[in-house]
C-alpha cells in the first residue's frame, strides 16, 4: 500500500493533463473497408468505429475516479450492457443504457467521460432514450420512473419533468429554434408537447390507426426545419407532422421484404429529408426518401462489423455521421454517410 501512495504523490506531482481535445479517436483500420453497397457498386455507406465503453475512445475516467478504483484494487474499465438510445451533437455523445440503468456521457471537447446513474437522489431504472438539449446538454427518458430527466452538459441533473399525463414515455426529441420539447408515450399512445422546462403545450395523437393516430408510438425525430417524425411502432409506419403540429404525412406497411417494416424503432432525418429508420426484426437499417421509397439499407443479423442483434436507437451527427446503439451486441456502431446525393439501388 505504501508503494501504492507514492506512486500517487508521483501522479499529482506530474498532473492529469490530458491530449487535446478532438473528434472520435479512430484507431488505425487495418481491415479493408466495411461499405454499402457492396462492391462493384459505389459505395454510400462506410463503417467506421464500434464503441463498448470509454475505453474505445482512447479516453480514461475522471482522474479521482480512476485513483480510487486502482487504490481498492478494481478495473476500472466500464463497458455498456444494453445501450437503446443515442444523441450526438456539439461535440457531445450521449447513450442511454437500461441494462446498466445509466446515461453514459462522452464529451469530446474535453476528452471525457462519465456514467450517471442518479436523477438527484433517485436511482434511474430504465432510461431509455436521450436527446441533445441548450448549451450540450441532455433531455433524458426514464420509462419505468415516468419522468424526462434534464443534465447539463457536465452531467448535473437541472431539473424533471414529470407530466401528469405521462404512462409510459419511450422517446424524446428536442426542437431548440421553438423550445419544443416532444415526448412519445407508448402507454398512452400520444405525443406529449412541452418546454424545455416542462410546460405543457399540448399533445398530438391519439390510439388508432387512422393517419395522426397511434398504436404504441416509441421513437421521435426532428429534421432540420423543426418537423417530426414518429415512429409508429404496431401501426408499422412512420408518421411526420408539421412544426405546427399538423398531420404531414406517412409511410410503411407490415411485411417482411425490403422496405417493409417489421419491428421500427429509432429513426432519424437528414437535411434531403431522407428518413433512416432502425428494424429490430430485419437488424437493419433502412434509408427512405421523404415520400418512403427505399433508397439503401445496411447491416446484417450478426455481431461482426456491421452487423447488428436487436438494434434500437439511431441518430445523425452533421448529416454525416450515423450512430446505431446496437442494443444486445452491447455496443454503439458508428457509420459515415460518403455521398450525400444517393440514390436508390440498381
Amino acid at each position: 500500500m505504501a508503494q501504492r501512495w507514492v506512486v500517487v504523490v508521483l501522479m499529482l506531482t506530474c498532473g492529469c493533463a490530458l491530449s487535446r481535445a478532438g473528434s472520435l479517436h479512430m484507431p488505425p483500420d487495418q481491415d479493408e473497408a466495411l461499405v454499402w453497397p457492396a462492391p462493384p457498386e459505389r459505395p454510400r455507406i462506410r463503417f467506421v468505429q464500434e464503441l463498448t465503453g470509454p475505453d474505445d475512445l482512447g479516453w480514461r475516467a475522471g482522474f479521482w475516479h480512476g485513483v480510487v478504483g486502482w487504490l481498492a484494487g478494481s478495473s476500472s474499465q466500464e463497458r455498456f450492457v444494453r445501450p437503446t438510445g443515442v444523441a450526438a451533437a456539439e461535440g457531445m455523445l450521449w447513450v442511454a443504457d437500461p441494462g446498466a440503468q445509466s446515461l453514459w456521457m462522452f464529451d469530446r471537447q474535453r476528452r471525457r467521460a462519465r456514467r450517471i446513474q442518479r436523477a438527484g437522489t433517485t436511482l434511474l431504472v430504465s432510461p431509455v432514450a436521450v436527446a441533445i438539449g441548450p448549451h450540450r446538454s441532455a433531455f433524458l427518458v426514464d420509462s419505468s420512473l415516468a419522468v424526462v430527466i434534464a443534465y447539463d452538459a457536465a452531467g448535473r441533473m437541472r431539473h424533471t419533468i414529470a407530466a401528469p399525463g405521462f404512462l409510459r414515455p419511450s422517446g424524446v426529441a428536442y426542437d431548440l429554434s421553438r423550445d419544443r420539447l416532444y415526448v412519445a408515450d407508448s402507454g398512452a399512445h400520444v405525443i406529449w408537447v412541452l418546454t424545455g422546462q416542462g410546460e405543457a403545450r399540448g399533445a398530438l395523437g391519439r390510439r388508432g390507426a387512422e393517419p395522426g393516430e397511434f398504436n404504441f408510438p416509441t421513437h421521435l425525430a426532428l429534421d432540420p426545419s423543426g418537423g417530426l417524425s414518429v415512429t409508429d411502432a404496431l401501426g408499422f409506419r412512420i408518421q411526420r407532422f408539421t412544426p405546427a403540429g399538423a398531420f404531414a404525412g406517412q409511410f410503411g406497411r407490415h411485411g417482411d421484404a425490403s422496405g417493409d417494416l417489421a419491428s421500427p424503432k429509432g429513426l432519424a432525418v437528414d437535411g434531403d429529408g431522407r428518413v433512416y429508420v432502425v428494424d429490430a426484426l430485419f437488424d437493419t437499417v433502412q434509408i427512405f426518401d421523404a415520400s418512403g421509397r427505399l433508397l439503401l439499407n445496411f447491416g446484417q443479423r450478426g455481431s461482426d462489423r456491421g452487423a447488428f442483434w436487436l438494434p434500437n436507437g439511431l441518430c445523425l451527427e452533421d448529416g454525416a455521421r450515423i450512430y446505431v446503439a446496437d442494443a444486445y451486441n452491447q455496443r454503439v456502431q458508428v457509420f459515415e454517410l460518403l455521398d450525400a446525393d444517393q440514390s436508390a439501388p440498381r
